[in-house]
């Protein structure tokens, strides 16, 4: 706890001042910031550790008085209730982070890392601390994995873990992206390690995307192939963190450009075609499509517009409706630019066959008004024209 000591001159005990002192329901003392951060976790007094049965408090007007008048008398000004890091929580921090980066034991630093992964999962104010407060933490917390090709994978996990709980912090995302150990090491895990590694390393990816300024930096890394990796081979959860983040990294063009160019096409039809993911890597699609409209060459001929058709079909989602015949749409657009008449009219057939078979973008056009409807009216002009 961050506290200001004063002596006072004409005795030899110590006061200590506070900006502001609240009293608990059963007449304990406590500086306001520390309690309310105490009370975020706890269910016990701090002092008496009894279990607090309800949390009502009240400003203890009296000691804010005596302090007061303390402070006029002796010319001292009060310091004022601040928002800076309440280092509530945060004592063993730098022994846990010795423990890791220099062990006695693997056995040690795995516990090590258990402890720091379950402190800074409870204790928001340690995610701060931790990167704010303590030099280096983060390139210490990372070294025994740089150096290492084979880590515990209980250690791994609960490294990772961690680095990805102060990744959510707001105040944490751009130190934690632009430290140079951090994304080549994400990049690693999201392709080898346990299911929850790859699972906290695409969510710490995504947890950094959110931020404007690592944008650039995540997308001229590695980990921009490897969340595409994510998205083509990793499980369900996996796949939903990259998804995010590369829906965050994607409105930015050049990064869109060069997600294309790695495989994202590919990797989300495989997914949509296995029946994994379908509604967010629709979504993904239709917006990629939608920005450059040379990716629906490369959908085509991996034959998507067979699955949009099924999905159209079968579908009782409007938004799973809305984003396949966006993605119809604008394939139905490059269609309509080839230069070839032949190879026009055939891909043409396609779509009408569909639409005599099944009556699919009819039923869209009577749907209730929305982009679907236009859409389904769009493409029902050229290939009955």
């Amino acid at each position: 706890m961050q506290i200001q000591i004063v002596r006072i001159q004409d005795t030899d005990s110590l006061v200590f001042i506070y900006a502001d002192f609240t009293l608990l329901f059963f007449v304990q003392t406590f500086e306001k910031s520390y309690i309310l951060e105490w009370l975020k976790h706890e269910r016990t007094c701090p002092r008496t550790k009894q279990v607090l049965y309800h949390r009502f408090m009240i400003p203890n007007h009296l000691i804010n008085e005596v302090i007061k008048e303390w402070c006029l008398i002796h010319n001292f000004d009060r310091p004022k209730t601040s928002d800076e890091v309440i280092d509530l929580f945060t004592g063993d921090l730098e022994s846990l982070l010795q423990r890791i980066s220099s062990p006695s034991s693997v056995e040690d630093q795995t516990e090590a890392a258990k402890e720091l992964a379950l402190k800074a999962k409870r204790f928001s104010s340690v995610c701060v601390y931790f990167v704010a407060k303590i030099p280096d933490s983060i390139t210490r917390l990372l070294t025994p994995l740089s150096i290492s090709e084979d880590s515990n994978p209980e250690f791994l996990e609960n490294i990772v873990t961690a680095l990805h709980i102060f990744s959510t912090s707001e105040k944490n995302k751009t130190l934690v992206a632009e430290n140079p150990l951090v994304l080549p090491l994400l990049a690693k895990y999201m392709k080898q390690g346990t299911v929850l590694t790859r699972i906290h390393s695409a969510a710490t990816v995504n947890s950094l995307s959110y931020t404007d300024s690592n944008k650039i930096i995540i997308g001229n890394s590695e980990v921009l192939k490897a969340l595409i990796h994510v998205i083509e081979e990793g499980d369900s959860l996996a796949t939903s963190e990259a998804f995010s983040a590369l829906s965050n990294l994607c409105p930015v063009k050049e990064i869109s450009e060069k997600a294309v160019s790695e495989g994202l096409i590919r990797a989300a039809i495989k997914k949509i075609k296995a029946g994994s993911n379908v509604s967010m890597l629709l979504s993904l699609l239709a917006f990629v499509s939608t920005q450059n409209h040379q990716t629906t060459e490369e959908m085509d001929n991996l034959g998507l517009i067979y699955d949009l058709f099924s999905i159209l079909r079968n579908s009782n989602s409007l938004v799973n409706d809305e984003n396949a015949v966006v993605i119809v749409y604008n394939i139905c657009k490059s269609y309509k630019a080839l230069q070839n008449v032949v190879l026009r009219e055939e891909k043409r057939d396609v779509v009408l066959e569909e639409e005599n078979k099944h009556g699919t973008f009819t039923r869209l056009e009577n749907q209730e008004a929305g982009r679907a409807t236009s859409l389904a009216k769009r493409i029902l002009e050229w290939i009955l024209r």
